[in-house]
């Protein structure tokens, strides 16, 4: 039998997701699921498209109705409650009813406070939590300042002057030439030991090492990694070959996690969403193509206990 051309094999995908679309559109779909995203750039929201197409992905994959709200972090923080209090206002009601916060990626101090502030928030009520990049960076600085007790801890690339840098510039990165300059391309995390009921690594089937995209200049400070582990509750489980460079937290319980992967505008992010251990660099898609399926639309949007922490 002769293989199918290129053209046939996309004719058949497209039939595919034009029947899957069908039995699972939107007008379909009566169950919901609430998730926040909090970021910058939330009034340019193709900044943070791979995000939202993800999401999108693994509602229709899960054939839940998925209703995303919008929160510009800057709005979370206590000049805003001032400046604008309905915006503030508007702001945390959102996260406080959100059954998923998300924190992706950025650059710069403008509104790091507020992503600090849901963090907390996410953390001390139970509300699963995402962190990619800046999110993984944020989540490491929440729980260096409530619950190591690190005052004023924070990243070296916003606050250089921070007494407590649990956040630090790459040794072999060049701090003056920025083009080209980023930590890129497809790397492996290894997950630690006794890490075998890790909410992510079951994600990934109980693989020991996956493999994704990574996009950053800085890391988690390392004279900090055992002080930040210290009072329990947090662990770092996927590190570099080298076991040196933190890429992967989970919190115990029902909360939260973040992860320091990133991808490139033209990837669709969140493997929690639509796993993928053998290709990772497939693209999200709707259809089920995906060797794993993330549970968070499913379940959040149901009365069980809110599940996932990557």
């Amino acid at each position: 039998m002769s293989s199918k051309t290129t053209g046939e094999v996309t004719w058949s995908s497209t039939q595919l997701i034009s029947l899957f679309w069908t039995r699972h559109s939107a007008e379909r779909r009566y169950d919901t699921v609430q998730i926040v995203l909090v970021g910058k750039y939330v009034t340019l929201q193709d900044s943070y498209m791979s995000v939202v197409k993800s999401l999108e992905h693994a509602s229709m994959r899960c054939g839940k109705k998925l209703e995303l709200k919008w929160v510009d972090s800057s709005n979370l923080e206590p000049e805003a409650e001032t400046a604008d209090p309905v915006k503030y206002h508007d702001a945390w009601r959102a996260v406080c009813s959100a059954k998923g916060i998300i924190v992706p990626g950025g650059f710069g101090h403008r509104g790091t406070e507020g992503m600090i502030a849901a963090v907390k928030w996410a953390r001390e009520k139970k509300v699963p939590f995402l962190g990619i990049c800046l999110g993984f960076q944020i989540a490491v600085i929440e729980w260096a300042r409530n619950v190591c007790g690190f005052t004023d801890a924070h990243s070296a690339e916003l606050v250089p002057e921070t007494p407590h840098p649990v956040i630090v510039f790459m040794p072999e990165i060049s701090k003056t030439h920025l083009g080209g300059t980023m930590r890129l391309g497809l790397r492996p995390t290894l997950f630690e030991s006794n890490t075998e009921k890790s909410k992510l690594r079951r994600l990934y089937g109980g693989e020991q090492i996956i493999w994704e995209r990574h996009r950053h200049r800085y890391e988690v400070g390392p004279d900090y990694v055992e002080r930040l582990e210290q009072p329990g509750g947090m662990r770092f489980v996927g590190k570099d070959e080298r076991g040196e460079r933190m890429q992967v937290l989970e919190m115990d319980g029902e909360c939260s996690g973040a992860r320091w992967f990133d991808y490139d505008s033209k990837r669709l992010s969140l493997r929690y969403i639509s796993p993928q251990t053998t290709h990772t660099l497939s693209v999200s898609r709707p259809t089920p193509s995906s060797a794993l399926d993330l549970s968070t639309p499913r379940h959040l949007s149901s009365d069980s206990s809110p599940p996932l922490a990557v």
